[in-house]
């Protein structure tokens, strides 16, 4: 059984694991439920609405997986730049590894490239294939913090977790141009008023966002060395001065000789939005039942701002006063 060309084949399902996966299936129709956007119900599941998938990997985690202390977890709520810290941190992890001119972002997209922790579990049923990857393994989820089993959380471990958040309002729209992409044809498309009735509620995959963001916030302020949190919108205003932070974050910062050589400034031209839209690789539309979304379906815009051309003055509104009274004065996102 292949995962893929990056990643080791896995086996059978151990006892263990069964288990864990029969505990899911029992659990699942006993939990509230709603409509997703896209493809999967979601399920009410310790405060967040998590697609059955994620659920099911939560648990792999919380029951099977074992920690390394060079483990690195990118983290984002979906649609919060994913594709973009996968990218960079791939690229700053294995910088001395590859040649600019033929690097592996040059012909894989950064979803084969970092594990999508949660969906592989889900998948193959085990966390033996993520036992077999070698360290520093690179593991992205969309799991809130909260989820993590405290061995992966507690200040004892070394595991290190990275997470990006952005502006709510173009989370949305974002998210709202994404679900459309992977709706089945047969079902109509998800209207934008809709939408955001569901993202206010709380009502959207690993929502509500404010809960999701605001876990990582408080675990960064707690354990600044264990938890990296950044914002969208200061990476794109300063990616050189974030891609250090986030190179000497990682325990690996860059030497005054990679500083005299460029290679921040080669890391973040590599990573930029315009380079990895324009590979050939991310420009396919190719979709698959494995992945029903093309590579070039993760690339949009990019924009911060993008959403004064969708939401009304009163959508603006009133998504600002929800993020005024879920954060109170905790202005880790500027509106």
């Amino acid at each position: 059984m292949e995962t893929s060309k990056f990643f080791p084949s896995v086996e059978i399902p151990n006892e263990g694991c069964q288990k864990t996966l029969k505990n899911c299936n029992e659990l699942l129709p006993t939990l509230p439920q709603s409509k997703a956007w896209w493809l999967d119900q979601l399920f009410q599941y310790q405060g967040f609405w998590i697609p059955s998938f994620g659920i099911r990997g939560s648990m792999l985690i919380n029951d099977h997986f074992k920690p390394r202390s060079t483990d690195i977890i990118v983290a984002t709520f979906p649609k919060c730049g994913t594709t973009w810290l996968r990218a960079l941190v791939f690229s700053i992890i294995n910088r001395n590894s590859f040649d600019f001119s033929d690097h592996p972002l040059r012909k894989a997209n950064p979803q084969e490239l970092v594990l999508f922790f949660e969906g592989y579990l889900h998948k193959y049923g085990s966390t033996s294939f993520v036992d077999g990857l070698p360290s520093p393994r690179l593991l992205s989820t969309h799991l809130p913090y909260s989820l993590f089993p405290t061995r992966m959380t507690d200040d004892t471990s070394a595991c290190r977790f990275v997470y990006i958040c952005r502006d709510p309002k173009d989370v949305f729209v974002s998210k709202w141009h994404f679900a459309n992409k992977l709706r089945p044809k047969e079902l109509p498309p998800l209207s934008l008023e809709e939408a955001f009735d569901l993202f206010c509620k709380g009502i959207s995959e690993y929502g509500p966002f404010w809960d999701h963001g605001l876990g990582y916030w408080e675990a960064s302020v707690e354990s600044p060395k264990k938890v990296l949190f950044l914002k969208y919108e200061d990476v794109k205003k300063e990616p050189l001065g974030c891609v250090r932070k986030l190179a000497g974050f990682l325990g690996v910062p860059f030497t005054p000789e990679e500083e005299n050589n460029e290679t921040v400034a080669e890391i973040v031209k590599l990573c930029s939005f315009e380079s990895l839209s324009n590979q050939n690789v991310n420009k396919s539309q190719t979709s698959s039942g494995e992945r029903p979304v093309g590579n070039s379906d993760f690339f949009r815009k990019g924009e911060v701002g993008d959403w004064v051309n969708h939401l009304s003055p009163k959508m603006v509104e009133k998504l600002n006063q929800i993020t005024e009274q879920k954060l109170n004065s905790r202005y880790w996102i500027q509106l």
